[in-house]
């Protein structure tokens, strides 16, 4: 039960600071560029994630991983925050919501469509 109780606290506390991450995206377009605040949410990020890594004393990732690791990267670290900001210069943070909220249920039609995956009853 504890263990269940670990992870449901955990995904809670992740949706509630991600429900902040585009409201405070949207009142930082107005004063600054979405390049620059791209820019900037990855140095902090990328100095957070190196700290953490030298902290716990981490393996570097394989030399085949890279690719893969650089990819996502690019998706993950510049192209949503980018896109998202460059979005909130013209629409509500709570019309984006909506959208960014319908993308985990996007994945999965696309995954049954797709690949025939279909999500079990837990």
């Amino acid at each position: 039960m504890e263990k269940s109780f670990d992870g449901w606290l955990s995904g809670f506390i992740g949706v509630l600071i991600f429900s902040g991450s585009l409201p405070a995206t949207r009142l930082a377009v107005m004063d600054f560029d979405p390049t620059f605040l791209t820019a900037a949410r990855a140095a902090i990020a990328g100095l957070l994630g190196i700290a953490m890594l030298l902290l716990f004393r981490e393996k570097r990732p394989e030399r085949g991983d890279l690719v893969s690791l650089a990819v996502v990267a690019l998706g993950v670290v510049v192209g949503f925050p980018l896109l998202t900001a460059l979005a909130l210069k013209h629409v509500t943070s709570a019309h984006s919501i909506i959208f960014v909220g319908l993308l985990p249920l996007a994945t999965a039609i696309f995954g049954e469509l797709r690949g025939a995956d279909r999500p079990r009853p837990a």
